[in-house]
């Protein structure tokens, strides 16, 4: 028992292994082990590193290297992108969900009726459209009466087209009123000085009033 004991006692320390040692390396660099690349002419060197301080002079010395960082080019991510917005690779064969899901209808309604609040914000802000029309538009577009922003400009062009004729029919109106009844006072004026004008029309004295 005592000669098993001292033959275990006498033998040398194990060296440290490839394996170890490279991951040793892994942890003194800040890297993966995939990042750590080892010299294949010197592995007798670096297979007896076998502490942290070993490890660091090699890497100063070139045996072990870190390897740089792979650069992942977007390249042909944007080419795809930019493919993508003028309409390629989006046929049936590339589309993998509903329409819905894909684009959901509410996230369409809310695009739509945004874009119409903004051109109806912006015209009230320039004058273009009265406080009147825009509550009336607000509420048009609420329930769906406009398809698009081109819609809704044909139709303010077309209120406001129809506002000004009213406003000009009215105006034509009040001028008729007004000629005609100023030839009525002054037909009125005329029937009054033929009147006054004609000789029986004169008032009898009290006299010429009593019987005789």
């Amino acid at each position: 028992m005592h000669e098993i004991l001292r033959h275990r006692c006498d033998t040398p320390p194990l060296t440290a292994t490839v394996p170890f040692t490279k991951r040793l390396a892994a942890s003194v660099a800040g890297c993966g082990k995939r990042k750590v690349w080892l010299d294949p002419n010197e592995v007798n060197e670096i297979s007896n590193a076998n502490s942290r301080q070993t490890v660091r002079k090699l890497l100063s010395d070139g045996l072990i290297i870190k390897k740089p960082v792979t650069m992942h080019s977007r390249a042909s991510a944007r080419e795809l992108t930019a493919a993508r917005r003028i309409g390629r690779h989006r046929g049936y064969g590339k589309r993998k969900g509903t329409a819905d899901a894909r684009m959901p209808t509410a996230v369409m309604w809310m695009r739509r009726l945004r874009v119409l609040r903004r051109l109806l914000v912006k015209y009230r802000a320039a004058g273009k459209i009265d406080k009147h029309l825009y509550h009336e538009l607000y509420h048009l577009s609420k329930g769906n009466t406009f398809k698009h922003k081109r819609a809704l400009v044909e139709h303010i062009h077309r209120a406001k087209a129809e506002k000004q004729r009213e406003i000009k029919l009215k105006e034509e109106m009040d001028a008729k009123r007004a000629k005609t009844k100023a030839a009525r006072e002054r037909r009125q004026e005329r029937i009054q000085t033929k009147r006054n004008q004609m000789p029986g029309d004169e008032e009898l004295t009290p006299a010429q009033q009593q019987p005789q």
